[in-house]
């Protein structure tokens, strides 16, 4: 099952099937599009993912229901997964993981889908779909390349071998190792920016997003439009007269 909690100014949802190691079910995914749509209408400015239990973030999909099922129902299964983790992409707020543990397969993907990765020192994590005879559905062969580069996607999928959390802090697979409680220090992280405009916010990751998927000319059309909109304001003008005061500015999200 999934719970949704707020914790100060974040929601945080908890993949909360800890006897199959937070396995993604179907039934889960759409579990979790509902405590999306839920915490989209709360006042917060972050999101943090996390597992129950002290084994797994997510150990990927439930295997069992991926067999016998029709090329229907593959294709259904696929774009569910994909539909619902690419809702991050455009969440009101930024998103966390807190990889607790496991983060294998979906489970990953999900983890890949947010907007940033915090991994406890003991976390393992993999995209092992190639040891099955399949490949990575739920945007991992979109997502990882993009953070990591193609060389290190390509090894990571068509070996499918497990990474320690050090090499993936390495090759920028995760922001930041933990020692620790790697909830709390999600929550901690999001205090980081949580302070300033959800509108800067917002318009800076849409900035950053659309540069991996346009020339440099085109996205510095995009930025030219997305900093013009963001000095239009109320945020901007409050910022601009708080340093020019000295003082500490009071963001409206306006």
């Amino acid at each position: 099952m999934i719970d949704l909690s707020r914790e100060g100014t974040c929601a945080v949802i908890t993949l909360n099937r800890p006897e199959a190691l937070n396995a993604l079910s179907f039934d889960i995914i759409r579990q979790l599009g509902a405590a999306l749509d839920e915490a989209a209408s709360w006042d917060i400015r972050a999101l943090v993912f996390t597992g129950a239990g002290e084994k797994a973030f997510c150990a990927g999909a439930d295997i069992k229901e991926l067999i016998g099922r029709t090329l229907i129902e593959e294709k259904a299964g696929a774009e569910l997964g994909q539909a619902t983790f690419a809702r991050l992409d455009s969440f009101k707020v930024p998103s966390i993981a807190a990889i607790n543990g496991f983060a294998f397969g979906g489970g990953l993907e999900l983890a890949l889908a947010c907007t940033f990765r915090l991994a406890s020192h003991k976390a393992k994590m993999g995209l092992p779909e190639i040891k099955l005879g399949l490949i990575p559905g739920y945007g991992g062969t979109q997502r990882l390349p993009r953070l990591v580069g193609e060389a290190r996607a390509l090894d990571l999928i068509l070996t499918g071998r497990t990474l320690v959390a050090e090499e993936a802090l390495a090759i920028g697979l995760v922001n930041r190792m933990i020692h620790g409680d790697v909830k709390a220090a999600a929550i901690g992280f999001a205090e980081e920016f949580t302070g300033y405009g959800l509108p800067a916010l917002s318009l800076a990751r849409s900035a950053v997003k659309r540069a991996l998927d346009t020339p440099l000319h085109e996205g510095l059309k995009i930025e030219a439009d997305l900093s013009t909109l963001a000095y239009r304001t109320e945020d901007a003008a409050e910022g601009l007269a708080a340093f020019v005061e000295k003082r500490k500015p009071a963001f409206r999200d306006r």
